[in-house]
């Protein structure tokens, strides 16, 4: 994602320090159940984790490695023999790529499931501070656009409040769901690795075992995952949109906030456009739209192929990095949106009582 919609903190997980840190610890912690196990030697699986524990590894090597092997996992490996020496070569002892990809990508993705859960808290406390703020502040509601009846701000909000909480929940769980850790070898059958070592692994991890896999984590998991990432960028989308109809001149009953020296348009020195809600509803449709390909990535052939490996590359970081992005926005606009009481009460008053028709229907029904 680009660095206009990026927050520094989520962009950390997607790095490829970070990445190949991960990578490394699970070899490492692989190393150390092996070593429990009598498979390698104990001084060697000390040895793996102090020099790699220790080192920084060269982004630029790696590549390197990897412009002539043609295979990314290899290339770490390479590149973690020349800092570890001879006992590297008990890395990696009856292991797969996809052991190392796969968990992996859960470990980052349960990461940014955290910072998006903390994401949403401080929404949901803006949500809740400016319904209780505006509870009596009364104001039309519509249907089809139309003035319907009275309600009041307090409650536009606290159905965002709700709504929120229910994505929270969601997301809650969609994290649990990723969270799983696969060390089971080629094939996925555990031929050549103990199932204790895949335990130890994903409990140093924070992750629970793949119940049963394939080579791959099934990518039901990751399809409902982003989908999930899909439903919360709508309900961003649909409180955006609703503070953009609130704003238009004829209605003007909210508004973002306009800081001091900030310019609406080149041309017209007079606009004050909703330009963050706009922008969050852009921001909604991508990561919404990075839900299909996740579904799409399903239906893999047999125990394993890569077709998934491109798309997730991309969908990954972008999706997590652009939601953070647009909740942390939502939050702002939030906090800081301008209310104007007065405008509703106009807007109330604009068709003479009119909202009262349906207490004069039902007693004149009454009255016979």
């Amino acid at each position: 994602m680009i660095p206009r919609y990026s927050r520094p903190e989520m962009v950390a997980i997607w790095s490829p320090q970070t990445k190949f840190r991960i990578w490394f610890e699970i070899e490492a912690h692989a190393a150390t159940a092996q070593a429990e196990l009598g498979v390698i030697p104990k001084e060697s699986a000390k040895t793996i984790w102090e020099k790699g524990n220790a080192a920084e590894f060269n982004v630029a090597r790696i590549d390197e490695i990897e412009a002539e092997v043609k295979h990314d996992v290899i290339a770490f490996l390479t590149h973690l023999s020349e800092i570890v020496g001879p006992e590297a070569r008990f890395v990696h002892q009856g292991m797969t790529s996809s052991d190392v990809l796969d968990t992996t990508l859960s470990v980052q993705l349960a990461r940014a499931s955290d910072i998006l859960l903390a994401d949403m808290d401080r929404l949901l406390k803006a949500l809740k501070s400016r319904a209780y703020e505006h509870k009596n502040t009364i104001t039309i509601g519509r249907s089809h656009a139309i003035h319907a009846e009275p309600t009041t701000f307090g409650v536009k909000l606290a159905l965002a409040y709700a709504e929120f909480s229910r994505c929270r929940d969601r997301l809650v769980a969609a994290r649990a769901e990723i969270a799983t850790c696969a060390i089971s070898g080629a094939v996925g059958t555990f031929a050549n690795i103990d199932p204790s070592v895949e335990q130890y692994v994903a409990d140093q991890l924070g992750l629970t075992i793949e119940p049963v896999s394939t080579q791959v984590i099934p990518r039901d998991r990751h399809a409902m995952y982003f989908a999930t990432l899909g439903v919360v960028a709508s309900s961003v989308e649909r409180l955006a949109t609703e503070i953009r109809h609130l704003q238009r001149t004829e209605v003007l009953e909210v508004e973002e906030f306009f800081s001091k020296g900030q310019k609406g348009s080149s041309a017209m020195p007079h606009k004050r456009n909703p330009i963050l809600t706009e922008n969050l509803t852009g921001l909604a449709r991508l990561v919404r739209g990075m839900s299909i390909p996740a579904m799409e990535n399903v239906a893999l052939w047999h125990e394993r192929d890569i077709s998934h490996s491109s798309v997730e590359r991309m969908i990954a970081p972008d999706a997590t990095i652009t939601l953070d992005f647009a909740l942390t926005r939502l939050s702002n606009v939030i906090e800081n949106l301008v209310v104007y009481p007065d405008n509703m009460q106009a807007n109330l008053d604009l068709l003479g009582g009119l909202h009262n028709s349906q207490r004069m229907l039902l007693a004149l029904t009454q009255a016979g």
